[in-house]
């Protein structure tokens, strides 16, 4: 485990004496070793429910303890539920049979054909107590593991057992071990003798009773210091009654079992082969130099299977395509909003730019650039930035996006506005002007609310970056025993949903009151302000597409691209459909007067409104005049009709009283 790194391990144990006290010794030695033990399950004959927690634990490298017949039936459960292949490694108990698998699987009613078998059984790893020294050296017995061997066959033979054609025996693997076991027995009686009689205590080693623990610990101590070379290898035994031998590695390798090494438990020595072989195996290619030029190498690269799940966590970034397209497209609105600004500056002596308010214009120009600029803000991700700078990117979002939007609808809405407000007014003052400063002030006013709302929520509750993750997926075209965790970043505050509350609502009273002006004005034309029926329809634009605009995009906001299309058409869509409606009409209108015949224009109109004062000054004079002869006449009545009229001559006419009397009912 520590020579493919693997610190993630996972145990199943058939329940039998045997297997529960090695599982155990294995434990404490994995738990020194640094090697966690994942899950630890075991079985009495069916091991379907082990097997199937072992795929839920998302085990990989499995260590399993059982008998020849349990194993049987592991593997046939190991191909049922997959758990075999490239994403995993299982080490089983090196004593089976070589063709273990394959046997017996009728008559012990295995559900798997021995092709099923061998899928399963393939890549996997044994350890064993080596069982035959690997020296042809004479042993204490005077014969040598191969000497050993033969005497062995001849004896199978003679019993009936069709050994050339790998029919042995069961226990046949073990056989150098139980010869060995002999002698050291052997070997510890005489030693338990010969100490005995050493001692001379009268005591014989046929005299020994279970109860008896000084020839007990006499034997034990013999045992002990036992050593010498058998036909297994060097037998020798630990304090804890174990063999002390070199341990086998061996891999299944299609079908045929290959020594990867040995170890040495005494010196601690690990002896590899390297020809271990996964699967799943990648072709390298390398160039060395040779006299004649470079030659090509072909490698063959194995990758080591890991001991869990590799998770790798993928940012879902917006398509650079689509953040190329809507990057471009508001660069171009950006070129073309700056070409209306210079065309509005320009042309501010003409009266079709004149009186539709060039500053309004040029404030809501202002305002579309900083929409289009926040366009390609929302675009930028993890892709273009590193996490620690997007936090300012959030910031910078909110920021202009909400002005730029105020700057643009507050220009429009102050206009209709004042439509609204002048023709409210003209039955009481019908030459009552707009005045200019007032629509500024309007649009200052909603920017300055804007700018404390903002303000207040980067200082009490900043954006951050949050991540949002989803469910595990299957990599696209890899081979690896991977996982991918997608995940994708949002702009959010602690009081996200509050601050939001705050600044739709603000949004939306502006939007709505905008919307109820537009529809009151739809109709009004005013000579005042020139385009009130385009800024209608282009407030009627901008309502519509923010209350579709909102609730999708906070619908849809876990598709990264979908979300970001969605909004930046919208934004785009806005800003260019308002450019075209307030600024198409102006250039079809007066555009072939020239600068002098404008200012001959205006200076007639100056003179005209000197002239309309003039008037109205001489006939606010004739009216107090007729109003004072009024008076004049009235007196004069008056004082008439008090003084005797007989006698006297009026205007050559003789008046009596008789006359007086006909002249008042007159």
């Amino acid at each position: 485990m520590q020579k493919f790194g693997w610190s993630r391990v996972a145990i199943l144990q058939q329940a039998e004496e045997v297997f529960i006290s090695t599982v155990e010794d294995l434990e404490t030695r994995c738990k020194d070793a640094g090697i966690e033990i994942v899950t630890r399950q075991s079985f009495l004959s069916d091991p379907t429910d082990a097997v199937r927690n072992l795929r839920r634990q998302d085990a990989r490298i499995i260590v399993g303890l059982f008998y020849v017949v349990a194993a049987r039936r592991v593997l046939c459960e190991m191909y049922k539920q997959q758990l075999y292949g490239r994403a995993y490694v299982w080490f089983f108990i090196g004593w089976y049979e070589d063709n273990w698998y394959e046997v017996n699987l009728k008559n012990e009613n295995i559900s798997c054909t021995k092709e099923q078998m061998k899928i399963a059984a393939e890549g996997h790893l044994t350890t064993e107590a080596l069982m035959w020294n690997q020296n042809n050296q004479k042993t204490i017995s005077g014969m040598s593991s191969e000497d050993f061997r033969k005497r062995l066959n001849a004896a199978l033979i003679e019993e009936g057992y069709d050994i050339s054609h790998n029919r042995y025996p069961e226990g046949y693997q073990e056989a150098p071990l139980a010869y060995d076991a002999v002698w050291s027995v052997a070997l510890a009686f005489n030693k338990t003798m010969q100490r005995l009689t050493e001692q001379n205590s009268g005591k014989n080693l046929k005299d020994f009773t279970y109860t008896d623990k000084e020839i007990a610990n006499a034997i034990y101590a013999a045992m002990n210091s036992t050593q010498f070379l058998g036909v297994s290898g060097v037998v020798a035994f630990s304090s804890q009654g174990d063999r002390i031998a070199l341990t086998q590695i061996e891999q299944m390798i299609d079908g045929q079992y290959y020594k990867l090494g040995y170890y040495d438990t005494q010196a601690d020595n690990l002896t590899w082969f390297n020809k271990e072989k996964w699967d799943g195996e990648k072709v390298s290619y390398s160039l060395e130099p040779v006299l004649a030029g470079w030659h090509l190498y072909t490698i063959l690269l194995f990758d080591v299977p890991q001991d869990r799940t590799i998770v790798r966590r993928v940012l879902r970034t917006v398509s650079l395509p689509l953040f190329i397209c809507m990057s471009t497209i508001s660069s171009f609105g950006i070129l073309v909003a700056i070409t209306l600004i210079i065309f509005n500056i320009w042309h501010r002596h003409r009266r079709v730019i004149q009186s539709s308010h060039p500053v309004c214009n040029t404030i809501m120009l202002f305002g579309v650039i900083i929409c289009l600029v926040s366009v390609i803000l929302l675009g930028i991700d993890g892709q273009f930035i590193t996490a620690e700078n997007y936090p300012k990117v959030c910031q910078a979002r909110a920021w202009i996006l909400s002005t730029g939007f105020t700057l643009a609808y507050g220009a429009m809405f102050s206009k209709v506005w004042r439509v609204h407000r002048f023709t409210t007014k003209t039955k009481t003052d019908p030459k009552k002007k707009v005045e200019p400063w007032k629509l500024y002030t309007m649009v200052s006013g909603l920017l300055t609310i804007d700018l404390v709302i903002l303000l207040t929520w980067q200082m009490q509750d900043p954006l951050q970056r949050r991540l949002e993750t989803f469910p595990l997926e299957d990599p696209i075209s890899s081979n690896d025993d991977v996982k991918i965790r997608p995940e994708l970043e949002h702009c959010e505050s602690h009081n996200n949903s509050v601050w939001l509350g705050v600044i739709y609502g603000f949004k939306g009273l502006i939007l709505v009151f905008g919307l109820f002006l537009a529809y009151e004005t739809r109709s009004i034309k005013v000579k005042q302000i020139n385009d009130s029926r385009y800024v209608g329809m282009s407030i009627y634009n901008v309502v519509v597409l923010c209350l579709i605009t909102a609730p999708v995009a906070m619908v849809i906001a876990s598709q990264q691209d979908a979300s970001f299309a969605f909004v930046a058409l919208a934004v785009i869509f806005c800003c260019f459909l308002s450019m075209l409606l307030i600024f198409v009409p102006k250039f079809s209108n007066d555009t072939g007067i020239s600068k002098e015949d404008e200012e001959r224009y205006q200076k007639l109109i100056s003179e005209n409104d000197d002239l309309q004062k003039l008037i109205a000054q001489k006939e606010d004079k004739i009216r107090l005049l007729k109003q004072r002869l009024t008076e004049r006449e009235t007196k004069n009545t008056a004082q008439s009709f008090n003084e005797p009229l007989n006698g006297n001559t009026v205007g050559g006419v003789q008046f009596n009283r008789s006359s007086s009397t006909a002249l008042a009912q007159k």
